[in-house]
């Protein structure tokens, strides 16, 4: 009976190990839904191993997957796509189709400052919003301010402290995805394509937060309204990772 026994766990073993070996990578090649042409430079993002790559100049990608495994394709000008990998998609030649996204151009209104011809002036009127770090006592980091207030400081340390703050909440939704914050910083592909995104939506896919979450979780940590519209995915991915490794050291204090 124990041989028996032992058998049936070396034939479980056996095919659990060449099931994953034969599931390390997926091949496909991505297309354009409209014309059906290669596309190059297409940015992949496996979002459960959180690895990355783009495809080649015939549309094709290599990329190491389990089965269930998320991939996010995106690319300037197409609407973005979540495949779920299956088994057989380890087997067979797969093709990714991406379609193009139609842009509706809204009325832009300009606004004229009141200028005078002098650079000098006319630099003094235009609208500056100043933003100023701020450090905390046992912190590597600073933190940055949209404001000079007297209580700016302890605002950041507040915001971080409050067992019933917002971040709180926030960080405890996903708790795997904010410890995988390093690992993400760690891959090329992806540093690359979020250095060239400002819309949030694979920083979203990829923390599992809505976009007015990461806007929160900034917000909370001082930084200021022009930096968290104008800095690029890759940025606003640092700021999180910033704030998340000092929440975790003060809360660790408590």
């Amino acid at each position: 009976m124990r041989p028996f026994i032992a058998l049936c766990l070396f034939v479980f073993t056996s095919s659990l190990l060449w099931s994953q070996e034969t599931s390390m990578t997926v091949k496909a090649q991505v297309i354009n839904a409209q014309n059906k042409e290669s596309m190059s430079a297409v940015h992949v993002i496996n979002l459960t191993q959180i690895k990355g790559t783009i495809t080649d100049q015939e549309g094709r990608f290599t990329l190491t997957a389990q089965a269930n495994d998320t991939l996010y394709l995106s690319y300037l000008g197409f609407k973005p796509l979540k495949v779920r990998v299956t088994s057989d998609m380890f087997r067979f030649d797969n093709t990714i189709e991406l379609t193009e996204l139609a842009y509706a151009l809204e009325e832009v209104v300009l606004k004229p400052y009141q200028l005078t011809g002098y650079l000098e002036i006319d630099v003094r009127r235009l609208p500056v919003e100043d933003a100023f770090q701020y450090s905390i006592s046992g912190l590597s980091v600073g933190y940055e301010a949209g404001s000079r207030k007297p209580n700016a400081a302890s605002k950041v340390l507040g915001a971080i402290l409050n067992p019933a703050d917002l971040l709180r909440n926030i960080f405890g939704k996903q708790p795997r995805k904010m410890r995988q914050l390093q690992q993400m910083k760690q891959d090329d592909a992806i540093n690359d394509l979020l250095a060239s995104k400002f819309d949030r939506l694979t920083l979203q896919e990829l923390l599992g937060l809505e976009k007015v979450d990461i806007e929160d979780i900034l917000t909370n940590c001082n930084y200021s309204k022009s930096f968290i519209a104008t800095a690029n995915d890759l940025q606003i991915l640092d700021a999180i990772s910033e704030c998340y490794e000092s929440y975790r050291v003060l809360n660790r204090k408590q």
